[in-house]
């Protein structure tokens, strides 16, 4: 696969990584023998950069990460984490360097090792991006060399502006994909003449975007896509992209019909995003081989013709824009 340096920090990435929210909880049952396997199977096809955070599975995730990565010995890929919703109440206030330090010593148990490649904050309330306090401290957490670099990850492209004027956030990463065009138009240009890496999450929309789901579609009792539709748990931004369920069905349907000949929805989704040069990485996640192995496939598909990108705006900006531009 194709490596690119991710911002300024010196590492190399893949384009498309592993997002491993799912291998950790609230997407319903993953078995650990399912999990390990998917994310084998992405690292397997080339991929070099996971996405984690400490709350997946309240450390499952990070865990998983490294009995993996025990087992297959060589070149570490890049691992991003996140600190920081462990914290409750969830409050600005609660943002302090010693709270932070202690995720990232969680997070390097639940990782073995002695120093995260990445640790980003995990979608605090708005004010702590515009804290220099806070990110002082993680300048002092970098300082005794138990992070290498630190990031941000945001719902909103509001907050991602006010957090990469820090001069120590070197990625920021946010939702972009068919149904989140934004970012593109208010954030990008920003990053790319800062040189901050940009993490592309969520991209197939919880699942949407993969052309699977239909109205009669229906989810564990511990699947966000089930609990979180409304932002019952956190911001419903992160539950299919913040896109009313029908709506989205809606435009799956216009979408799908721009899929090249021989190309999965999923691959076209993915190939998309990859469309956009400001984007470092794109993350999307995986419960099997299969999955990981569909998602590595969008790496060998040529461009995207200039009309179907044309199309797919004009599907976003007519039925998806009217609910989501607005809100993040």
């Amino acid at each position: 696969m194709q490596q690119i340096p991710f911002g300024r920090t010196g590492r190399m990435t893949t384009r498309l990584g592993f997002g491993a929210w799912a291998i950790g909880g609230t997407w319903g049952e993953v078995s650990l023998q399912d999990a390990k396997a998917a994310l084998h199977a992405a690292l397997d096809a080339g991929m070099t950069f996971i996405d984690t955070a400490d709350v997946y599975g309240d450390g499952r995730s990070e865990r998983i990460i490294r009995e993996v990565l025990a087992e297959r010995g060589g070149d570490a890929p890049f691992v991003a984490t996140k600190a920081g919703r462990r914290l409750n109440p969830h409050v600005a206030e609660a943002y302090t360097g010693a709270a932070l330090e202690g995720f990232i010593d969680r997070s390097l148990t639940n990782l073995g090792v002695e120093r995260l490649d990445l640790v980003q904050l995990h979608c605090p309330p708005t004010q702590v991006y515009s804290s220099p306090e806070v990110f002082a401290a993680l300048d002092a957490i970098k300082a005794k060399g138990k992070i290498a670099d630190y990031g941000v990850s945001v719902e909103t492209v509001e907050e991602a502006r006010a957090a990469i004027v820090h001069p120590g956030v070197v990625s920021v990463q946010i939702i972009y994909n068919l149904f989140r065009m934004k970012p593109a138009e208010v954030l990008f240009p920003e990053a790319r003449a800062r040189n901050v890496a940009v993490i592309a999450r969520v991209p197939l929309a919880s699942g949407l975007l993969t052309g699977k789901m239909s109205a009669a579609s229906q989810f564990a009792a511990d699947d966000h896509r089930s609990f979180n539709r409304n932002g019952e748990a956190f911001d419903k931004g992160e539950t299919f992209s913040g896109v009313p369920f029908d709506v989205a069905l809606a435009a799956v349907e216009e979408l799908r019909a721009l899929a090249p000949a021989g190309a999965t929805m999923a691959a076209f989704a993915l190939r998309w995003i990859l469309m956009e040069d400001a984007v470092t990485v794109v993350i999307p996640g995986a419960k099997s081989p299969a999955q990981a192995q569909g998602n590595a496939a969008a790496a060998d598909m040529p461009p995207l013709q200039a009309e179907v990108m044309a199309a797919a705006r004009e599907v976003y900006a007519r039925l998806v824009a009217p609910h989501v531009q607005h809100l993040w």
